[in-house]
């Protein structure tokens, strides 16, 4: 667009704004095609629209949404509830590009009682509402399990799919099946029960899926004592047992408290692209409803605005006439008749920590599943968790890490690892023999290794890494440090893995002086830098084991001239010891490696055994 145009489109849009009112609505942003790309609320209109235009914008999607905008609509309404109300249905009706979008849960199951004159219930995944009732959906499939199997063990229902109506049973064109010989239905169908006695039935059912489980034991409970005044004591039995298996599932169930009823609880935790708003409602003390359900976000919307469409959007979903919700902070203009609270101790504290844990625990699958789909995203993901941990001024796209290994200072050696991108990089492993110390002096070995490796980088004008990890804590740090800023003038930042008493990692140290890093043990990242520091472990301790055995395997025969690696094959692959190489026949050892190699053998062994063989 030419400077004189985007002059013209200012002028155009300025104009608009400073004509808006200064009251309530929602207003909408429309490109070039004349689409609505953003819908937006707000409190005061005039305000809030001239926020877009009145400076430049520091985040990205806000500024490339600016820069799209080629008209601005808007809708005057009385309250900010009003406006926050119609903010949504917009957003349902348009899906504007950059706002939020809600991921539906259609695919989770749901509990239908049908409409018919025998009603069902079983679970689905289609939505017919002329056909029945609907509960749900399930996010948690196995409680929806428990609950239909609760019903089956109350209520001996019908499970078949004929059509049964009052006309084919006055007609008798059904006769009992197995599910009535097998006592799983009552067989309303022929008139072994009543009509009556199936509907209240599916009556208290129903009242089981609501939540009402406590009004359907007091129920029982009567019943019982009823039948027990009369002497009726099978019946009273009969009751009994259903009554203590209702009891079981209510203590099975999330019991919070009897005296709360009727009460929507919401929590939210948030990431650079998503956020997750859990949903939780409670009937009679128990939770009856259960849904954990996630934002794509499209601009830089604050914690407060992403629960509150969330609110709304549940609770129009779900029909909830909750007089009272609970949020973790102050959500403001949800309606004049909802009290919101946000409860600091007592049983409402804990249903709000219980959503917390809900909602952590989907964050964290999402995070999981995304992760298989895209390695990739998971490497980023950790570099930047790592780089906000340690305040890295880039991305730790190359982390290094060093180990020694000697036993008591012989065979001293250093392993160094790469990891590229959080991966590592098996072909830029360095292994180290340690030239200049002796005895067991790892803070000098460290030193040397160091000193080595990044001299040669700095000469050959190698990339330098973006972290150094020391395997130990602020005491190999510090003599690091000593080496590549003091000696080698280089800037790179420095970390430390500590260990505990019982020898496993459960510190991150960085900076100097050394301070702790607050890292979960079970985090990702953590995993990481174990997964690290094991592995350039792994690598200095096989280097040292494999020089070792290279001089306890060594033998007598190194030392002859003419005798290389192949000869010694061929001996001890026929002999197996030099013991028995000494002892053979100068004619048998000419058979297998030449006469004049033969010769050798003898006359060398001769000499070392302190004999002289003519």
């Amino acid at each position: 667009m030419e400077k004189s145009e985007k002059e013209k489109l200012r002028t155009y849009l300025m104009g608009i704004v400073s004509n808006l009112p200064d009251c309530p609505g929602c207003y909408q942003y429309l490109d070039e095609t004349g689409t609505i790309i953003y819908v937006g609320k707000a409190k005061n209109l005039k305000r809030r629209v001239y926020s877009y235009f009145s400076k430049e914008h520091d985040n990205r999607k806000t500024a490339i949404l600016v820069s799209k905008i080629r008209d601005i609509k808007y809708i005057v309404v009385k309250t900010e509830e009003d406006a926050l109300l119609l903010e949504n249905n917009l957003i349902k009706q348009w899906n504007p590009r950059y706002n939020i979008l809600l991921k539906d849960g259609k695919t989770y199951p749901s509990i239908v009682i049908t409409n018919e004159y025998l009603p069902r219930i079983f679970q689905t995944r289609k939505i017919i509402k002329r056909f029945g009732t609907y509960f749900g959906p399930y996010s948690h499939v196995p409680t929806m399990y428990m609950l239909l199997e609760l019903i089956a063990k109350l209520y001996p229902l019908r499970r078949c799919r004929e059509s049964i109506t009052a006309e084919s049973i006055a007609k008798h064109k059904h006769k009992e099946c197995l599910e009535y010989h097998i006592k799983n239905c009552k067989a309303p169908c022929t008139l072994r029960q009543s009509h009556e006695e199936y509907m209240q039935y599916i009556a208290e059912a129903r009242e089981i899926l609501k939540g009402n489980t406590a009004q359907i034991e007091r129920q029982m409970l009567q019943r019982m004592q009823e039948h027990a005044a009369k002497l009726e004591f099978e019946e009273a039995e009969s009751i009994k047992k259903k009554y203590l298996l209702l009891e079981n599932y209510r203590s099975k169930s999330e019991v919070v408290s009897s005296t709360l009823h009727n009460i929507d609880v919401f929590n939210i935790e948030n990431n650079e692209k998503v956020a997750y708003i859990n949903y939780l409602h409670v009937t009679n003390g128990c939770i009856t409803q259960a849904f954990t359900f996630e934002y794509a976000k499209r601009l830089d919307e604050s914690d407060e605005e992403l629960l509150a469409a969330g609110i709304i959007e549940m609770r129009q979903r779900y029909h909830s006439e909750s007089k009272e919700v609970i949020v973790p902070f102050l959500v403001e203009h949800l309606g004049e008749d909802i009290t919101v609270t946000v409860p600091q101790k007592g049983d409402k504290k804990k249903l709000l920590e219980l959503s917390k844990l809900n909602v952590l625990q989907y964050k964290k699958d999402r995070i999981t599943q995304s992760d298989k789909l895209n390695p990739e995203q998971k490497q980023v993901r950790l570099m930047k968790e790592l780089q906000s941990a340690l305040q890295l001024p880039t991305l730790p796209m190359q982390i290094e890490c060093f180990d020694n290994s000697n036993i008591s200072g012989t065979d001293a050696v250093a392993g160094c690892v790469v990891f590229r991108k959080c991966k590592p990089s098996k072909q830029d492993y360095r292994k180290y023999n340690i030239k200049t110390v002796q005895g067991p002096d790892d803070y000098a070995s460290m030193q040397e290794v160091v000193r080595r490796r990044y001299t040669r980088m700095m000469e050959e004008q190698s990339p330098l890494p973006d972290l150094i990890i020391t395997d130990g804590g602020s005491g190999q740090m510090e003599v690091v440090r000593q080496v590549v800023e003091d000696e080698l003038h280089l800037v790179i930042p420095i970390a430390g893995l500590a260990k505990n008493d019982k020898h496993r990692t459960n510190e991150l140290l960085y900076g100097f002086p050394p301070q702790v890093i607050g890292l979960k043990t079970d985090s990702s990242l953590f995993r990481l830098l174990t997964q690290i520091q094991d592995e350039v472990h792994r690598f200095a301790i096989t280097f040292h084991r494999d020089k070792r055995s290279k001089h306890q395997v060594a033998s007598a025969l190194d030392a002859i001239p003419g005798i290389g690696p192949k000869t010694k094959t061929l001996l001890l692959r026929k002999w197996h010891s030099v013991k028995r190489i000494w002892e053979a026949d100068e004619t048998e050892l000419a058979a297998v490696v030449g006469p004049a190699k033969a010769k050798v053998l003898k006359e060398k062994l001769a000499e070392e055994s302190g004999t002289t063989q003519l």
